[in-house]
């Protein structure tokens, strides 16, 4: 166990190296100069210059990306000095040349081009608005899927049963984004008086009176436009896994003995048809919160997705950079954890 997970958290590393490699390319074409959207237009070149050598942009693209690699790493090589390990928060463990040292350190993700706040700072609040919509958007798919994948596999071949498979089908094939402004729209603006759900909103609002308090409607819709790819895929796994275990001896057995359908259905049946649905949806959190960034924009939710896209359009390179390897990190802690968690369910899995 210890060797499985030793050897996944290298290969998470190179992972994430790869990732801050690619973004970090990419960042380089995006039309744009960030030193000329601070500096505004009128500045002088002395002033475009200086705001580069504090950003460090005006050394070459390989000595920017190796930096930034250094400070994202938990291990790096930084100044000697009292002052260049403490910025970074770690411990000097070996040192090279007479003014470096290699520091054991929380990674650096630097400060925003926009605000000088620190990237994590602003990555962990609004991390949590992300959590709970990718959480209620796997409880909702979850729950409904697996209520009208169980309907589908009973009522199998009938009219009810082929209308759920062709909405499920067109389900999976929706983009995300598209279903984000269909629902939007629909439930959010033009049926807004017979719902009561507005197009855009917060899982937290101040009133001026009561002060700060819970609004759980604010996610439903958001919630539902993220999970009905995931919701479409349960039904049909739902459906098909049902009509596998009803098809069984021992299912035939338990209604000869006289179990009322309920019981051979809910006791029997659903309890060993939800392995598949328990294995895709243990992996799908991370997907989620991925998945949410256009979800988020389109309802104005304050989550990873909203603070992205807006570092995006004012060039904000470290929140973008951060947000893109927080996300892949978060891919593959629960990777790593699912693959454990499989192994401790189903003794048949080796790690390997």
């Amino acid at each position: 166990m210890i060797q499985f997970i030793i050897s996944r958290l290298w290969q998470g590393v190179l992972v994430l190296a790869g990732v801050a490699c690619t973004v970090f390319i990419l960042f380089q074409v995006l039309p744009g100069d960030p030193v000329a959207l601070l500096a505004g237009q009128r500045s002088d070149k002395a002033t475009r210059a200086a705001i580069a050598a504090d950003l460090g942009l005006d050394q070459p693209l390989p000595g920017q990306l190796l930096g930034y690699l250094n400070d994202v790493s938990p291990l790096g090589l930084h100044l000697r000095d009292s002052a260049g390990v403490a910025r970074y928060g770690g411990w000097a463990l070996l040192p090279v040349g007479s003014e470096r040292a290699l520091v054991l350190k929380a990674p650096y993700l630097r400060r925003s081009f926009q605000s000088n706040k620190e990237v994590l700072a602003i990555l962990l609040d609004h991390f949590t608005g992300t959590l709970w919509l990718a959480l209620a958007a796997m409880l909702l798919a979850t729950v409904v899927g697996i209520a009208l994948g169980m309907v589908a596999a009973l009522r199998a071949h009938s009219w009810l049963d082929r209308t759920l498979v062709s909405t499920s089908i067109l389900g999976i094939s929706v983009p995300s984004f598209v279903a984000g402004i269909l629902v939007a729209i629909t439930f959010g603006y033009y049926w807004s008086s017979y719902t009561g759900l507005n197009l855009t909103g917060q899982l937290y609002e101040t009133d001026p009176f009561t002060g700060r308090h819970l609004v759980l409607k604010n996610l439903l819709l958001p919630a539902l436009a993220l999970g009905v790819r995931p919701l479409a895929i349960i039904v049909q796994l739902t459906r098909s896994s049902m009509l596998d275990v009803l098809s069984q001896d021992y299912i035939r057995t338990a209604r000869a003995k006289g179990l009322s359908e309920y019981r051979v259905v809910m006791g029997h049946a659903l309890k060993n048809a939800l392995n598949p649905v328990v294995t895709a949806v243990s992996g799908w959190l991370a997907s989620l919160m991925a998945g949410a960034f256009f979800i988020e924009y389109i309802f104005n939710w304050k989550g990873l997705g909203t603070v992205t896209l807006r570092a995006v359009e004012n060039l904000d390179f470290p929140v973008v950079m951060g947000a893109t390897v927080f996300i892949a990190a978060l891919f593959v802690v629960v990777n790593i954890v699912v693959d454990i968690f499989y192994a401790l369910l189903d003794p048949r899995v080796k790690l390997g």
